[in-house]
């Protein structure tokens, strides 16, 4: 978060991630639009000089022919977007997205073995293979240049625990034929159920979860990942196998009954040694975060490779420490194999609901680091091509048998952008590293301590709760007490019950909440430049107005033609309270309203604007591949007249809205008026009134237009 700009009373919320934050999404420079990524679709990657568009307007028309050729081209380069970049590709970004791929291979090696071994209770190739296989796919579909697609440690532990309960149900089998079988049944259906979500685009999926109840849920999480890994690194791991402890709290109990009595004292020091040293070594690189070479030391990477020589050099192994051993790439007859056999038929119906679970935990973790990146390095990005993307990537992925899921991080991601990616290539790269790594080095790793895999996973599971604090502060200050209570909640039965459990009731919870916020009457008086009808999910445009001649009254340019239209003046009124439900795309979509924008009136929210095509595009229907065909917008107006309630959630994202503005260096001006004086105390307890200054807010609509054309 940039700083300066906001009250000490605000503290930056991060959403929810499977190992990772949003700390970092509202201090980020962004221009307010990319001309050429309005909606969605990736930005040019060629340079156009101005003697190139000078002569390409001197050619002749384009025969019917070559524009339906065009318009084909075009919807080519929209939906399968490698062939925008390949060609395109610029040899300026080469050297930045080979560091950052080599840089993020060290990082992902090391994290993925862990992943696989320690969560998904797998061979270590299935954590590699998930951080190699289904990013080669991605780099072809995918629309985020910067998203990350590898393992991630809560999709990792729904796995495991899947494989563990049929393991069970199966114990006459070989445990490692049911965990690579369920493992590429889950595969398999988080590659078709993403996949159907981006074709019937339903993307908008990522507003169904309020961030109080992400929040609860990947606390939850880091705590049921924290206790599975200190059984290993107490050196418990066999006594757990025979006494075979079921849910979180059975496993704690666990623990403090037998740590002191059955803990095995070398693999406990290498562990919590191995924990310390990662911990003590980030806050270095934290320290020296503007000497490049020092910060960008992958210091997960030099743990295990020290790890590794220690425990052969003082052959640990022979002491009682368990070690990860020989470890195979091979997968049979076939590298690839059709997933849907009959090896894999019986555990499909039974991990159903589990795929379905990792597809949407997946999903709101990669849009959001999508998202992030894409508003920070002037590229739009379209929910409903990222599921089909993030499904054919998991589908392909399926093919090698044992595969984990994978999907976008947002710390990953975050850390590909800064250092140096700028394409897909450098996801190739990265990929193509593992791979090799996975058939070739694999056997160096055979003296590694397993319990060193599980203090890496641990090391993840700190910065999670590391978060909590400043989100309980954050909701605190603005008085939220419904979402703390949602936040409790969700904790509480993921913990108590099971991760599956406390997910499902958290999205109840979420739509019983649209629900009832929805069947609100809503009231509203028809004075603006652009009217919308908001409902919960789904926007309605309801027309474009202009200012009566002689007059401050506003009507439908369609029923009064004499009405004059306010060049680059675009004003927006919400018939509706604001909740997580209908505020999550706000950053995204205001950047097409505001495209170069030199003063924004903001008298209003909202998210899912559906007017953003006729904003750019006009009233007629457009792809939005297609060139804008309307002035774009100097000054947006928002009304807030008929905004009785607003949720943290909604606070927040304005928060983070204003924050892009005021760090885009542009000259932007921000304006509230209409401000209810309950939400007024919501926004000066979150910082906002401070950041735009009292002068910012007014009462009514004239006041603000007048100080507008008044300079």
């Amino acid at each position: 978060m940039s700083e300066g700009g906001t009250s000490g009373a605000f503290l930056g919320l991060s959403t929810t991630s499977s190992a990772v934050s949003l700390s970092g999404m509202v201090g980020e420079t962004t221009p307010l639009v990319n001309q050429r990524d309005v909606e969605t679709g990736p930005a040019s990657y060629g340079v156009r000089n101005d003697d190139d568009a000078s002569d390409a307007d001197s050619l002749p028309p384009l025969s019917s022919s070559s524009k339906r050729n065009s318009k084909f081209a075009r919807r080519v380069r929209y939906y399968v977007p490698s062939t925008a970049w390949i060609p395109d590709y610029s040899m300026s970004y080469l050297g930045g997205d080979l560091l950052a791929g080599i840089s993020m291979a060290a990082m992902l090696i090391p994290q993925s073995v862990s992943y696989g071994t320690s969560l998904a209770k797998l061979s270590p190739t299935a954590g590699l293979f998930a951080a190699s296989i289904p990013p080669l796919m991605y780099s072809l579909l995918g629309g985020s240049r910067q998203l990350n697609v590898a393992p991630e440690a809560a999709l990792s532990l729904l796995v495991g625990q899947s494989v563990t309960d049929y393991r069970h149900n199966y114990p006459n089998d070989d445990p490692d034929h049911i965990g690579v079988s369920v493992a590429t049944a889950i595969g398999l259906q988080v590659g078709l159920f993403a996949s159907f979500l981006g074709f019937f685009r339903l993307g908008f999926l990522d507003v169904v979860l309020s961030r109080a109840l992400l929040r609860g849920f990947v606390t939850a999480v880091a705590l049921v990942i924290a206790v599975e890994q200190l059984v290993p690194m107490f050196g418990l791991a066999d006594l757990e196998n025979t006494l075979q402890p079921e849910s979180t709290l059975d496993k704690i109990i666990f623990l403090m009954e037998y740590v002191w009595s059955d803990g095995h004292r070398l693999t406990t020091i290498v562990s919590f040694s191995a924990l310390a040293a990662l911990i003590l070594f980030r806050a270095f690189k934290n320290y020296f975060k503007n000497t490049p070479w020092i910060y960008r030391l992958p210091e997960v990477l030099i743990a295990v490779v020290l790890a590794t020589v220690l425990s052969k050099e003082f052959r640990w192994d022979e002491q009682g420490v368990a070690i990860l051993g020989k470890v195979s790439a091979h997968t049979g007859s076939h590298f690839f194999k059709f997933p849907l056999r009959k090896s894999t038929h019986r555990f499909i119906r039974g991990t159903t609901s589990t795929a379905i679970l990792i597809t949407i935990l997946g999903y709101l973790d990669s849009i959001v680091a999508a998202k992030q990146n894409g508003d920070r390095f002037g590229h739009s990005i379209s929910p409903n091509r990222e599921l089909v993307a993030l499904g054919a990537a998991n589908l392909f992925g399926s093919f090698v048998p044992g595969t984990l899921p994978a999907f976008g991080s947002i710390v990953r991601s975050r850390i590909n952008g800064e250092i140096g990616a700028r394409s897909q290539l450098a996801s190739l790269v990265t990929a193509a590293i593992v791979l090799l790594v996975t058939f070739f080095l694999l056997p160096a790793l055979y003296y590694l301590p397993k319990c060193v895999l599980a203090s890496i996973i641990c090391l993840f599971v700190v910065t999670l709760f590391a978060e909590l604090p400043h989100d309980l502060i954050y909701y605190y200050n603005i008085g939220a007490g419904t979402d703390l209570v949602m936040m409790f909640i969700t904790f509480f039965l993921s913990v108590v019950w099971n991760i599956e459990i406390g997910i499902i009731v958290s999205l109840i919870i979420s739509l019983l909440l649209v629900i009832r916020r929805s069947s609100k009457t809503r009231m509203t008086i028809l004075v603006c430049f652009v009217f919308l009808h908001e409902t919960s999910t789904s926007p309605e445009l309801l027309g474009i107005q202009g200012r009566i001649p002689g007059t401050e009254q506003w009507r439908p340019v369609a029923d009064n033609p004499e009405a004059e239209d306010v060049p680059g003046a675009l004003i927006v009124r919400i018939r509706e309270s604001l909740d997580f439900a209908n505020t999550s795309q706000l950053k995204g979509k205001s950047r097409s309203f505001a495209k170069e924008a030199k003063v924004i009136l903001i008298v209003g929210l909202t998210s899912q604007y559906a007017c953003a095509d006729s904003s750019l595009y006009g009233v007629e229907r457009a792809h939005p591949s297609d060139e804008p065909r309307r002035q774009a917008a100097r000054v947006l107006v928002f009304h807030m007249a008929d905004v009785e309630t607003c949720d943290a959630s909604a606070v927040q994202i304005f928060h983070e809205l204003l924050e892009t503005y005021k760090a885009s260096n542009r000259g932007v001006r921000l304006f509230v008026t209409h401000l209810r004086p309950n939400i007024r105390k919501m926004f000066e307890n979150a910082g906002i009134v401070d950041m735009l200054g009292a002068d910012a807010f007014y009462d009514t609509l004239a006041e603000a237009m007048a100080k507008v054309e008044g300079g």
